[in-house]
């Protein structure tokens, strides 16, 4: 049953790949970026059952823990119901004046190495947002302890903005071009993912010791000074590191364990402290929180960017490569969450996703970096070797 339900939702989601090839239809060239990021900005409903869910679960569960939750599913088909209803009889159809071709002449696209290239750069920014619009809430929950309305409310103000931020970056993609938008996604997806991966830790590792400057026999010892003969060595005692969750920078502390012991002979240069050093890393939640929405608002500005690229390299086969692309992300979507279980459970790390994250959007950029320079080597091959022989 679920199997079957799953393929319905299934089809319920290619809708986004109509929907694209429709509203290109309606809009120039130039405009196309801004209208496909307005499209998709329903990204946006992530955001609002993220918000909404748990507090409407908690409130349906009050009367009835053990069946209240099962009015959540038709509270959200009836809504999805009144939205079909609206389109149907509200809508007005356009179709692309184009030549009618075979369902082979249709899929041919789909053998270009550049529609899997913009379903990876779409796997990132909206396979992997859908991910960590799933993700985040039980990795504030686990992390930083949240209650399940303060973690809903937090993976909302990750998703809200890049659904929002959408129809901006349909506009900067009209503007500066797909490709300019894509570096600095791209660039920025990489710096925050890289600043994501560390973890709340606690380091302990070998620090400055004492050494002897003479040969000798130890002679005293106490807990802040060892005598060997007649010198007297200074030993830093253990204090107790002073830190908060509020620590935006790590917190360090040092100190010397001796390992000589009375009426010992030691020779010069011989350890008479071990030197141990502290590192304690908070993470602080908030700067957490404010990079977790900025990668998010990058990512939204991406899926605008990606689907500029559609109509202006496929223009007669919007539907089918914007489907693929879609699914593409989709996948992503599906995919993400269940990798990053894996990865919390090899490493122990929430951050371990990141990593991931890390190395997919380094990944996407170095791809189109190529890309690009092999299609300049192509077209202005004259050009490409004057710049190599200046460099």
């Amino acid at each position: 049953v679920f199997a079957i339900l799953s393929f319905l939702f299934g089809l319920v989601g290619t809708s986004f790949a109509v929907g694209v090839g429709y509203t290109s239809v309606w809009y120039p060239k130039e405009w196309q970026g801004r209208a496909l990021g307005i499209f998709g900005m329903g990204n946006a409903g992530a955001a609002v059952t993220t918000f909404f869910a748990p507090s409407l679960l908690n409130f349906l569960s009050e009367t009835d823990a053990e069946n209240g939750w099962k009015m959540l599913p038709v509270i959200y088909g009836v809504v999805l119901v009144v939205i079909g209803l609206l389109f149907v009889f509200f809508a007005k159809n356009k179709k692309a004046a184009t030549v009618a071709r075979s369902t082979s002449e249709l899929l041919a696209p789909l053998k270009n190495v550049r529609v899997w290239r913009f379903g990876a750069y779409y796997f990132l920014v909206f396979g992997c947002f859908v991910a960590y619009s799933q993700w985040l809430l039980p990795n504030f929950m686990n992390v930083y302890h949240t209650t399940l309305v303060m973690g809903g409310m937090f993976a909302t103000m990750f998703s809200l903005p890049s659904g929002i931020i959408r129809a901006f970056g349909g506009y900067l993609s009209d503007k500066f071009g797909a490709r300019t938008v894509m570096y600095w996604v791209l660039g920025s997806s990489i710096a925050i993912s890289f600043l994501l991966i560390f973890p709340k830790m606690e380091v302990f590792t070998t620090g400055p010791g004492v050494l002897a400057t003479n040969n000798g026999v130890v002679t005293q010892i106490s807990a802040s000074e060892i005598k060997v003969g007649e010198k007297k060595y200074n030993v830093n005692a253990k204090s107790t590191i002073t830190s908060s969750d509020s620590d935006i920078l790590p917190v360090r502390n040092s100190w010397q364990e001796i390992v000589v012991k009375q009426n010992q002979e030691v020779k010069k240069k011989e350890l008479l402290a071990e030197g141990i050093t502290q590192i304690k890393f908070n993470a602080n939640m908030w700067i957490y929180l404010v990079l977790v929405v900025l990668i998010g608002i990058s990512w939204g500005i991406g899926k605008a960017a990606v689907f500029k690229h559609i109509p202006e390299y496929f223009p007669n086969e919007v539907g089918v490569v914007g489907g693929m692309v879609g699914l593409i992300g989709g996948l992503g979507g599906f995919i993400g969450p269940i990798l990053f279980g894996y990865l919390l459970n090899a490493t122990g790390l929430w951050t371990s996703s990141w990593i991931f994250i890390f190395l997919i959007s380094v990944g996407c950029l170095l791809w189109m970096h190529r890309t690009i320079i092999n299609i300049m080597r192509e077209k202005m091959p004259q050009f490409t070797k004057g710049i190599e022989r200046n460099q």
